[in-house]
């Protein structure tokens, strides 16, 4: 069994829970309160700064040239690209330019992507990868789930979203860091695997976190 069919397989509870959070749920049946998702735009822009910075750090951890050349594009079609489609497509929120450039990363999202951090500068590529992955690998999945029900994709405000994480591009990305996991641990001893598998969790329970902030638009509890 590779390693990512053996995460897909014992991973399927917490899986399972993301998909069915109210957030995902109200962007595939077009329900959701704008507002929740307006403050989710805020965050995930935030994140995919730090995010973009996983892939920097891949490319200085590869032990090849195409990889390192792969990690290379990575960063720059997050920057580049997925970020700026996020500028765009937050004009529909009313969301600024300059509000995005001004917004302070909430707890969840900071405890997250400084969770990612530690563990790709700490670790080996592999690590760097376990960390990752989850994030890329559950939204091609939510985005093709959603992507089914009728009219989804057509939704004024929610549609674009799908139609990004659930296009063949996007799942094309996926898949290479998912072959990549699996060529990185192949006869790896079991202590290790078992390592991987638990910063794997761990990213996905941030998964289910972050979609649960979004949903509560949560902030520090100590302000306002």
């Amino acid at each position: 069994m590779k390693f990512s069919e053996r995460l897909y397989e014992n991973l399927q509870p917490i899986w399972r829970k993301n998909h069915a959070h109210p957030f995902v749920q109200g962007i595939g049946d077009g329900t959701l309160d704008k507002e929740k998702f307006r403050f989710f735009m805020i965050q995930d822009y935030l994140y995919l700064i730090d995010y973009a910075k996983l892939f920097a750090l891949g490319s200085m951890k590869a032990n090849d040239v195409e990889t390192m050349g792969k990690f290379a594009r990575l960063l720059d079609s997050t920057l580049n690209e997925e970020m700026s489609l996020h500028r765009e497509y937050a004009k529909k929120f009313n969301i600024s330019l300059e509000e995005l450039e001004s917004a302070k990363p909430a707890p969840t999202t900071l405890a997250y992507t400084h969770y990612m951090l530690h563990v790709g500068q700490n670790g080996g590529l592999a690590e760097l990868v376990a960390a990752l992955l989850p994030c890329m690998w559950s939204y091609w999945e939510i985005g093709k789930e959603l992507n089914e029900k009728p009219g989804a994709s057509e939704h004024e405000f929610y549609g674009e979203w799908i139609q990004m994480y659930s296009s063949k591009e996007f799942g094309e990305l996926a898949m290479w860091c998912i072959e990549l996991l699996d060529e990185l641990t192949q006869d790896k001893p079991e202590a290790e695997l078992a390592k991987l598998e638990e910063i794997f969790l761990n990213t996905t329970r941030f998964e289910y976190m972050f979609w649960d902030m979004s949903y509560n638009q949560e902030m520090w509890p100590t302000d306002g």
